[in-house]
């Protein structure tokens, strides 16, 4: 039980929206750009809608998401906000996108194509023309690069389509390789001007760039796993970036039971007892997204101790090796949040399990309760 006499979920996400709403002003005083607030994949496994709303009161002019299904969520929760979409089933039917105002990513002439049938009336359909500058992913290939934009001047002028920008997206390999890709970008810029595109917005840079390489910020950045407080940059810490982690996961302590040394935990006893011990079983597992490839080596906190996860990690449960910590029933165990608070963060499980903390935060799953928290309701933390 809370101290606020609310039963706490066996497995919960606190997702503080105030954090959100700090990480977007903080970037967009730092950056002095439009600001594309990236909700795509739930936002981040935050929620999109809670995210979008936290990222527009924020600042961010613009809502980025992967598909159109996902923009269209948003709108049926009332977001009213530019939204773009960027990545497209074959043959998508974009009419429903068009009713409800969506922007589309557009990679391909035939895409380009289709969007301009879905409008309707007098309502054109925004797009932002997206330019493959050497990622290798999804984007107008260079040499089909200026017959896109000459059509796309063509359907605007008949006021079937609104260019709203220019995109690409950068690898964030080295500093030489993204201004390589910028420079390639700004070739493709002048190459859609000369043919009469010329959009407001021009965006190539992530939160990766938009932080490391400023002059990629050029007049809109795309900002994602920034939004969520973590920090995008190897090396570097979110609050060295002035960011706050906005998901704290939590859950409490199912059991507790004395072995004796040689005691084997988990299925393969790839962890037995050295000595006598106390084991805390915390009852969230690789169904809820601590990743498997974390087992013995993901950090909680129990009781402001910071512990390692003993053996493997089930599809629902774990084991901690307390020691001899006096640990009981129903303790909170913190498996990340806010490393300024003394929690683990992501990070420390990304480099447990060996992959991102982008990945962590994503793939929590349905069953972890998510609860909204403002700066004011700090408490619930402790």
């Amino acid at each position: 039980m809370s101290a606020t006499g609310r039963r706490r979920p066996l497995r919960e996400a606190l997702i503080d929206i105030d954090a959100i709403e700090h990480n977007v002003r903080h970037l967009r005083r730092l950056m002095q750009t439009e600001v594309i607030a990236v909700v795509k994949a739930d936002g981040y496994g935050h929620g999109a809608v809670r995210a979008a709303e936290a990222a527009l009161a924020g600042g961010a002019s613009r809502l980025g998401v992967a598909d159109i299904g996902e923009a269209l969520a948003l709108r049926a929760a009332g977001i009213t906000a530019p939204v773009v979409a960027w990545l497209h089933a074959p043959d998508e039917d974009f009419r429903a996108a068009a009713e409800h105002g969506i922007e589309l990513g557009i990679s391909s002439f035939a895409q380009l194509q289709a969007a301009a049938a879905a409008a309707s009336g007098d309502q054109p359909v925004g797009v932002h023309l997206k330019v493959e500058t050497g990622l290798g992913r999804n984007g107008v290939e260079p040499r089909e690069w200026r017959r896109v934009c000459a059509e796309a001047a063509r359907l605007e002028r008949v006021g079937r389509l609104r260019v709203v920008g220019v995109f690409s997206h950068l690898s964030n390999t080295t500093a030489d390789d993204d201004r390589a890709a910028l420079a390639r970008f700004h070739e493709a810029l002048a190459e859609a001007a000369a043919v009469g595109v010329t959009p407001p917005l021009r965006h190539i840079a992530a939160s990766h760039a938009a932080i490391a390489l400023p002059e990629a910020r050029l007049n809109c950045v795309r900002l994602g796993i920034a939004v969520y407080g973590l920090s995008p940059i190897a090396g570097r810490e979110s609050a060295d970036l002035g960011l706050r982690p906005a998901m704290t996961l939590r859950t409490a302590v199912a059991a507790v039971r004395r072995v004796p040394a040689g005691q084997g935990v988990s299925y393969g006893y790839t962890h037995r007892a050295a000595a006598e011990t106390t084991l805390a079983l915390v009852p969230l597992g690789y169904a809820d997204g601590a990743p498997r490839h974390a087992s013995g080596r993901g950090p909680v906190v129990i009781g402001g101790r910071r512990f390692t996860v003993a053996g493997r990690i089930a599809m629902d449960q774990f084991v901690v090796d307390v020691g001899d910590a006096d640990v009981a029933v129903g303790d909170e165990v913190v498996l990340f949040g806010d490393p300024t608070l003394g929690e683990p963060s992501a990070a420390d499980w990304a480099d447990a399990a060996e992959t991102i903390d982008y990945e962590i935060v994503t793939r929590i799953g349905a069953r972890v309760h998510r609860t909204t928290v403002t700066a004011e309701e700090g408490e619930d933390r402790r």
